[in-house]
């Protein structure tokens, strides 16, 4: 089996001076020895700097909030778990048995706060510049296809605007059933807009998450009624 050392200069084109902050940025708590959890804190400070100054410098006309939704749409936990899943990082983490048991090196949070792991780990190797461009070569193909400034707001955020737009009261959200075992919960809700006497249900491993699908399916249900002559 390769090891991390090998995979990472295969696929990052990154050797560590120091090896052992490889094997930390790679260790979960539920193994022996330190884990990741410091690495990953600083990571999580280079990647947010990185990332903001990229898309301050690719979008020269977009707002301040405007900035602040490319940065939240590529550095958050599911963005951030996807690319590291994509890289092959779950096959080199240290787990504890038990972790490993429950399938650890495939778990979104785990995959994610290793990724940032990785990315501390280098800025104390070799520094910011080192780091700087391990952030953009993992983002390189997200970077270069950031969306239209419109199509950045959620479904919630869209929904909202849409009914204060026409005068209407602001949605209700309302989780209405919970299933599966506790690390694997499936969230139902539902979202009721009083004034159109509409309701629609949206399903997730989250209760934001099932919210944003609940009001996905209200903006096409509302879109599907007929306009008043």
């Amino acid at each position: 089996m390769e090891n991390a050392a090998a995979w990472l200069a295969r696929t990052l084109d990154y050797q560590f001076t120091d090896p052992a902050l490889l094997d930390k940025a790679l260790t979960h708590r539920s193994a022996t020895g330190q884990s990741y959890e410091r690495l990953e804190f600083l990571g999580d400070a280079v990647l947010d700097f990185v990332i903001s100054a990229e898309v301050y410098a690719r979008r020269p006309d977009a707002s301040e909030g405007d900035l602040s939704r490319f940065r939240a749409t590529l550095v958050n936990d599911s963005s951030l778990a996807e690319l590291s899943a994509g890289l092959g990082v779950g096959e080199f983490i240290n787990l504890g048995s038990g972790e490993k048991k429950t399938g650890g090196h495939r778990r979104s949070s785990i995959l994610a706060d290793a990724l940032e792991a990785l990315f501390g780990a280098v800025y104390i190797d070799r520094g910011f510049a080192a780091a700087e461009a391990m952030v953009l070569r993992v983002y390189k193909d997200r970077l270069e296809s950031l969306p239209e400034s419109g199509d950045l707001k959620d479904a919630k955020t869209k929904l909202q605007e849409h009914l204060q737009g026409n005068g209407l009261e602001l949605p209700s959200y309302e989780v209405s059933d919970v299933s599966g075992k506790p690390h694997r919960r499936r969230f139902v809700v539902t979202c009721r807009v009083s004034a159109l006497h509409l309701e629609s249900s949206g399903q997730g491993t989250s209760r934001r998450i099932a919210e944003q699908n609940a009001a996905r399916e209200m903006l096409a249900s509302i879109k599907s009624q007929p306009k008043a002559q």
